[in-house]
């Protein structure tokens, strides 16, 4: 059997958490080379289908809302997200036959701001069956861009890097991805290789918890401002590599990715 066959013929079916929901939990970044750093802060996100908008009390709304024109090439619609959501697949040539959920992890704006570094969109059948994954990443110049990807039966995958992220790195090397959805956990980890050196990890995990008012007051109250804290605290360790001399790789032109 070919490398295509075989893949065409594992089936991966996920058991999704009941829906809108927050993953509670902490994000982990290790940079490995060519200098040591790593940290772990408490985190959280939204989890949540695209076709269900997120309906929550106007009062908490200016805490957690969710727009469509934050992602990919800027949708007026989620209708239009989850079109672009699909058309990302089919450009890298991953059917999307069956699809019919999108469920999304991913940052709410909190008083305005909002800042997503991987924003994760499992495409689903209606008895769930994983037809792809893709993967949105932001960095901190304005940039965009999309990975399409279709995770084996554990949940992992891999892509060619090609979107520049961090000022310290440049835009080669391979990130081997490892997705996870459940009831009991959510996960994305992200490793980062190039001419055989993983140069850094990344992960984001937590427990999906149903978003009630209550729930959503009391995470609010224990990470508050969550988005401006990520903002915050990737420049901060931006400025502390520099500060250690850590070279700076050329920054191309930002772009916003363009899949409508």
């Amino acid at each position: 059997m070919t490398a295509a066959a075989s893949a065409a013929a594992e089936v991966v079916t996920l058991d999704v958490p009941s829906l809108p929901a927050l993953v509670v939990g902490r994000v982990h970044h290790t940079r490995h080379s060519p200098m040591r750093r790593t940290f772990s802060n408490r985190h959280y996100q939204w989890l949540l289908d695209l076709d269900a908008p997120l309906d929550l009390p106007r009062w908490l709304r200016p805490v957690a809302s969710f727009r469509p024109e934050d992602h990919l090439a800027g949708a007026s619609s989620l209708t239009e997200l989850k079109a672009n959501v699909l058309r990302c697949l089919e450009r890298d040539g991953i059917p999307t036959e069956g699809v019919t959920r999108v469920v999304a992890l991913t940052h709410a704006r909190v008083l305005g701001h909002v800042f997503d570094p991987m924003t994760a969109y499992w495409c689903l059948t209606d008895s769930g069956e994983l037809r792809g994954v893709v993967v949105e990443v932001h960095n901190t110049y304005g940039g965009r861009h999309a990975y399409a990807v279709r995770p084996d039966l554990a949940g992992a995958a891999s892509v060619e890097k090609d979107f520049y992220v961090s000022p310290f790195n440049d835009t080669t090397g391979e990130y081997a991805i490892r997705f996870h959805l459940d009831p009991e956990r959510v996960s994305v980890g992200i490793r980062l290789h190039r001419d055989g050196e993983l140069v850094f990890t990344a992960v984001v995990e937590g427990k999906p918890v149903p978003a009630t008012p209550r729930s959503v007051l009391s995470t609010i109250a224990s990470h508050p401002f969550m988005p401006q804290q990520v903002t915050t605290l990737i420049r901060m360790h931006g400025i502390r590599l520099w500060a250690r001399r850590l070279p700076i790789q050329p920054r191309p032109a930002s772009t916003e990715e363009s899949v409508r």
